[in-house]
């Protein structure tokens, strides 16, 4: 397993993440098992959400862990705040914040986060609010660090202005086959659909404000329309070179979609969403191959984007 550091932080981080958004299918041993897998193929970091489940995967967690201090002290723990699932919007208050707070300790039976993110940009956001919510939970010890979800550059620096704390992180998402945060780079100034710029390059811009980017449905397609593996009908390419470097590698798909992620230079880290412990250990076997500049070339080019 590879590991590096989250830049302004103390933290020491695994390149792959156990995501817990869908624990709540599984059982209580099978959530146990899942976690030790993890914790066996060396992820340190788990990342959850106040939503995920209603709250039930976070409560979950914790109790198919038996969490206590000597378990926490291995873990590095996420979880994101800011959307309010009953009536479907977004809420950075100061209130909804600490609360949110509040619940996910509890939830999760620890004194402590490693890390809070803030989960969709809220428009209505009071910036003000959001930095005397971060003070109040980090002065209290109940948070270490703080990122954001799902938020273009404009939106961080924003934040940033007024909150004293560094934001050292943004979940995005990411794929070979889902690559929006790296096409239109490379296709710019062509008058072709892959050059408009959606993101704002906040790939960059995350590189040069040292914020490290979690990639999250690495092995998705579109905007939640199913995995790329094995879709022969829609990336037949595409899964043709990655069985091919699978073979070479002597590992499985999973292995070369994570590697394609982990090889980027920024650092990104793999946001799994798997319940199979199988794929979990198939993911880590990723972690470490470093793939050729040919090769990640190679597998962009057969998801179907331009390499002009």
């Amino acid at each position: 397993m590879k590991y590096f550091p989250i830049k302004n932080t103390s933290l020491n981080v695994s390149n792959i993440v156990m995501g817990n958004m869908r624990i709540n299918e599984l059982t209580k041993v099978e959530i146990e098992h899942l976690v030790r897998t993890a914790m066996e193929e060396g992820i340190n970091f788990f990342d959850h959400a106040d939503i995920y489940g209603g709250g039930e995967c976070e409560s979950l967690f914790a109790d198919a862990i038996q969490m206590n201090a000597s378990i926490r002290d291995k873990m590095i723990l996420q979880s994101k705040c800011g959307i309010n699932t009953k009536d479907n919007y977004y809420d950075f208050s100061k209130e909804h914040i600490i609360k949110s707070v509040e619940g996910i300790l509890k939830r999760l039976k620890t004194d402590y986060l490693d890390l809070l993110l803030l989960h969709r940009p809220d428009p209505l956001m009071e910036p003000e609010e959001v930095a005397e919510a971060f003070d109040e939970l980090h002065n209290s010890g109940k948070v270490r660090y703080f990122g954001v979800s799902n938020h273009n550059p404009m939106q961080i620096e924003l934040l940033q202005k007024y909150v004293s704390h560094k934001l050292v992180v943004n979940q995005l998402q990411l794929s070979v086959a889902q690559a929006a945060l790296i096409d239109s780079g490379i296709a710019l100034n062509m008058p072709v659909d892959q050059s408009i710029n959606r993101d704002s390059s906040i790939l960059e811009y995350c590189r040069l404000k040292d914020i490290t980017i979690q990639a999250w449905s690495p092995y998705q397609q579109g905007f939640f329309e199913g995995p790329f593996l094995g879709d022969l009908e829609k990336f037949p390419k595409l899964n043709q070179v990655i069985d091919e470097l699978a073979e070479k590698y002597g590992v499985t798909n999973t292995a070369i979609a994570s590697a394609w992620i982990t090889r980027h230079p920024a650092n990104i880290q793999v946001v799994l969403g798997t319940t199979t412990p199988q794929r979990i250990k198939d993911a880590c076997a990723g972690s470490e191959i470093n793939l050729t500049r040919k090769e990640w070339y190679d597998l962009y080019k057969a998801a179907g984007h331009i390499v002009p």
